[in-house]
């Protein structure tokens, strides 16, 4: 398979331009960040662990494998919204006990770990990813329930939870549920549906109705412990499968039930040498425009992230808009579609629709690398059939059944989205770079089309058009678009599972195969290749 070169001038002004305004998008997304890191804050950290309690992060590194990588999901859930960022839970995927799963777990230094509506998002978001990839749940719960104040937005398509968990077990997918302090009310079936419950001494609350509620209703004086502690449920109720003295004890104990399910991964192993790329991954940073104005060369991203930089180019002289071909991602065999010069036109609809078809012969997963400004418009286009051939990519991304990783390492307008599996589009795990722009077109062309759209209209209705207005209204909507369509809002939005380093892209779409590979990787069959 032929090596790409590099043709990137690290020197260069633009190199060093992008370089620098990434390295600043970077900043800025550390900074949210880290506001989910610190949970509630220094006061209600504090407070927690003066009750003998580790955090929600503490819990994960505990129940991880030693030096294990954990793939961080949504972190930046909720930014821009009146709740904290992350959403008062933490997701991702990790290995515990030679094991991929994925791990959910309340932050109760955040309002006491109650769910958001944004907090349901993204535990269902994680729930998704266990089920089309097969790993392993496991819950680490400590909630005060539901935001009261949102139920009106949240108590009805919360019951999916429930739902979900009860599906995954029925599908053969182990639920584990560690529970260090409230699961009350509707949180309490949490630990109820899952396969495995652990509940800690002392520190667990599994009730449908606390003392308060319990006198209320009947009349009856109960305590916490007689109610739902872990010693009641583990010699009356038998809701509990294990009674642990200690959350240490509880982490360790949801280790050795992950060890025991004698686990196996359906799709196959790693069968390509997984060398690194023979070019520097910290080049990234200046490859990437963030003036996305700006094409760049995609082949020169892929000599970054693929093993050994191997690339063997698919109809390499045809529609050349759209680079497609095979390589390598830390030994997993994939097919690569990635933009090169942003707009999608016939033959790059064609051809990206018959190398679909050809990675679903072979089982191969697609990797989808945005930077995409939409397909093709105008009268010769719109005569010469960019609609069919268009719908004919979609089509086949649609009905394709191999696994499907997207990153949007810029532009991601229009159908193009669509196209190049965006997140309608149902990939397994779909990441931006931090210069991404997410929407239905580019905030000078939205606005322009307002305005012409508003100008046709004066001049049918015989109205003299505002002029001021008119340039007024535009900026007005430039603003709208540009802050709606960056990475930082869509992310909030859970329109992806997370902003990435470019530099981690490897790493990360290693993990994400390697997750992918847990469950079946085949195509679908049924038609062969059919050339259009």
């Amino acid at each position: 398979m032929p090596t790409l070169e590099s043709r990137v001038d690290v020197t260069s002004e633009v190199f060093g331009a992008n370089r620098d305004a990434m390295l600043a998008l970077l900043a800025e997304h550390d900074e949210q960040a880290a506001l989910a890191v610190a949970g509630g804050g220094e006061r209600y950290v504090a407070r927690h662990r003066a009750r003998g309690k580790l955090t929600a992060r503490e819990r994960i590194e505990l129940l991880l494998d030693r030096d294990a990588p954990f793939l961080e999901l949504s972190t930046l859930a909720a930014w821009g919204t009146q709740f904290h960022v992350g959403a008062s839970i933490v997701t991702g995927i990790g290995v515990v006990s030679g094991v991929e799963c994925v791990v959910i777990a309340q932050d109760p230094t955040v309002r006491g770990g109650t769910m958001n509506p944004v907090t349901l998002k993204k535990n269902l978001r994680a729930l998704e990813i266990a089920r089309v990839n097969r790993l392993p749940v496991l819950n680490l719960v400590e909630s005060g329930g539901a935001d009261l104040a949102t139920q009106a937005d949240l108590f009805i398509p919360a019951g999916q939870i429930f739902h979900d968990l009860t599906q995954l077990s029925a599908l053969g997918i182990p639920t584990v549920a560690l529970v260090f302090g409230n699961a009350t009310a509707g949180g309490a079936y949490v630990p109820g549906m899952c396969d495995y419950s652990v509940l800690v001494d002392q520190r667990a609350k599994v009730f449908l109705g606390g003392p308060p509620l319990v006198k209320m209703a009947t009349g009856e004086d109960a305590d916490d412990e007689e109610l739902g502690g872990a010693a009641m449920h583990s010699r009356v109720s038998g809701l509990s499968d294990a009674f642990a003295v200690d959350e240490l004890d509880c982490i360790r104990i949801g280790r050795e039930i992950v060890a025991r399910l004698n686990w196996r991964k359906l799709g196959p192993g790693p069968s390509a040498a997984a060398d690194p790329p023979v070019h520097d991954a910290d080049e990234l940073l200046g490859i990437a425009s963030v003036d996305l104005r700006v094409p760049f060369d995609p082949h020169e991203v892929i000599a970054r992230v693929v093993d050994g930089s191997r690339f063997d180019e698919y109809k390499g002289e045809y529609g050349t808009s759209l680079v497609t071909g095979w390589a390598s991602i830390h030994g997993y065999p994939i097919g690569i579609l990635a933009n090169a010069r942003g707009v999608l036109f016939m033959e790059e609809a064609k051809k990206a629709t018959e190398f679909i078809l050809l990675a679903n012969q072979i089982d191969t997963p697609l990797l989808f690398l945005q930077n995409t400004t939409g397909y093709m418009v105008g009268k010769d286009y719109e005569q010469a059939g960019i609609i069919k051939d268009g719908a004919k990519m979609i089509n086949a991304v649609t009905n394709s059944a191999v696994p499907h990783l997207t990153v949007v390492m810029g532009a991601s307008y229009g159908a193009g989205n669509y196209g190049m599996c965006g997140r309608a589009y149902g990939p397994r795990l779909l990441f931006t770079w931090p210069n991404a722009k997410i929407a239905v077109m580019g905030p000078q062309q939205l606005a322009g089309v307002l305005s012409i759209v508003a100008r046709q209209a004066a001049e049918a209705s015989g109205q003299p058009f505002d002029e001021d207005a008119d340039r007024v209204r535009r900026a007005e909507i430039e603003e709208q678009i540009e802050r709606e369509s960056h990475a930082f809002f869509n992310s909030g939005k859970l329109y992806d599972d997370g902003i990435i380093d470019p530099r981690d892209t490897r790493t990360v779409l290693g993990i994400a195969l390697c997750a992918a590979h847990s469950n079946v990787v085949e195509g679908r069959r049924g038609f062969g290749v059919f050339r259009m």
